[in-house]
Parts: structure tokens; sequence; C-alpha cells
């Protein structure tokens, strides 16, 4: 009995080395706060067994409409094609830090894409309100 109780105190003082919480099971949604624009980032996180199975994430124009292959289209035409690429690269970036954070389970480690740090911003706020 000594034993198992050294061990439980011995795993809790691990864990608490770590200064990782154990995360609960479910699914976490988080928000951004607008930029300047009026644009917000989202995220649903999905826990499992503790870790970050799944993460989900979407930044929202000022109307809510999802931030998607339309995104830097003016009337629905590619008017100027720099401005557009650049807003795909940002839209590209949603499912890439996404993936990262599955990956590493943290935020810490996730790379920055240039060109997309406002959308690398509002995924880490996101994170960090979900995970609250």
């Amino acid at each position: 009995m000594r034993k198992l109780i050294f061990i439980f105190i011995a795993g809790l003082l691990l864990l608490s080395a770590c200064g990782k919480p154990a995360l609960k099971d479910g699914v976490y949604f988080g928000r951004s706060s607008a930029d300047d624009t009026g644009a917000y980032g989202e995220v649903n996180i999905t826990v499992r067994s503790g870790i970050i199975s799944a993460c989900d994430f979407v930044t929202r124009q000022k109307d809510g409409k999802i931030k998607g292959e339309d995104y830097g289209k003016i009337n629905g035409e590619i008017s100027n094609q720099a401005f557009y690429d650049k807003a795909q690269l940002a839209v590209r970036a949603m499912e890439t830090y996404a993936a990262q954070y599955v990956e590493n389970q943290s935020l810490k480690s996730l790379d920055a894409i240039s060109g997309a740090t406002i959308a690398y911003n509002q995924f880490i706020e996101a994170v960090e309100e979900a995970l609250k």
C-alpha cells in the first residue's frame, strides 16, 4: 500500500513539474477579439484521453462570413492578384496553425507564417480563450 501511495504522489509531482495541467475530455470553443477590420477567429478543440485530438480554426469577416476561397475577391472577381494571394495565404494558414497545434500539443512551438500574422494572433487568442 505504501508503494502505491508513493507511486501516486510521484506521479502527481511529475505532472506538476511539467507545468501542464491535464485537459479534460470534451470539445472547447474559443473566439478571439476582433481586429481593426472587425474580423475574428474561432476554434473548436477536441480533447480525448487528455490530449488534443482535433482542432478546427476559421476566421470570419465582420459580417460573420468565413474567410474561404472567395476571401480577397471583390464582387466575386480577383481584381488585385497580389491582394488575393495574400488573403489566400492567410486562409491556408488557418489549417496549418490548427494542424501544428494538434501535432505539437503546444502553442509555444507554433510557427507563425509570414503574411498571416493576424490569423496567427487570432488563433493563439482563441485557443487561450477556449481552454480557460
